[in-house]
C-alpha cells in the first residue's frame, strides 16, 4: 500500500493542509499512520475519502450531510437514504437559485433606475433606503 505525506495528499486533492487536519479531527477522514518521527502517512483510502469529501463540498453538501453519506457508504443496505439526502440538498439548491434570481432582478431594476434617471443623482442609494423603488419595473 502506497504511503504519502500530507503535502502530497493536499497536492493530489486540492485540499489545504489545515482542512485535511480539520477533517481528521472531525472524524471524516481516518487518522493516518504516523512514522517514528510523528509524520502523517496517508494511503489510497485516505485519498479516495478526501476526494469524496471535496467533490461533495463542491456540490454544496454540508459536513453533516457528508458525514451521513460516508456512514451510508459503509453500509451495503443503504436503501434510498442517500437519495433522500441528495433530494433534500437539491431542493435547497433550487430555493437558493430562486432567491438569487430574485436578487438579480432587484439589482437590475435598481441599476436601471439609476442609469435611466433624468437627474445627475444616482438612484441606487435612494433605492436602498426605499425598497419599493427596487420592486417596481422601470
Amino acid at each position: 500500500m502506497q504511503n504519502f505525506s500530507i503535502g502530497k495528499l493536499s497536492e493530489q486533492t486540492g485540499c489545504k493542509i489545515p482542512t485535511i487536519r480539520y477533517y481528521e479531527d472531525e472524524g471524516l477522514i481516518q487518522q493516518p499512520y504516523r512514522t517514528e518521527g510523528n509524520q502523517r502517512r496517508y494511503n489510497r483510502e485516505h485519498l479516495k475519502r478526501l476526494s469524496f469529501i471535496m467533490h461533495s463540498r463542491e456540490l454544496g453538501f454540508t459536513l453533516d450531510e457528508i458525514r451521513e453519506l460516508i456512514g451510508l457508504s459503509n453500509n451495503e443496505h443503504v436503501g434510498h437514504d442517500a437519495d433522500l439526502i441528495a433530494e433534500k440538498h437539491f431542493q435547497s439548491v433550487e430555493r437558493k437559485i430562486a432567491r438569487l434570481q430574485s436578487l438579480s432582478k432587484e439589482l437590475r431594476n435598481m441599476l436601471d433606475a439609476c442609469s435611466h434617471a433624468e437627474t445627475d443623482r444616482c438612484k441606487v442609494i435612494e433605492a436602498l433606503f426605499d425598497h419599493s423603488l427596487c420592486l417596481n419595473e422601470h
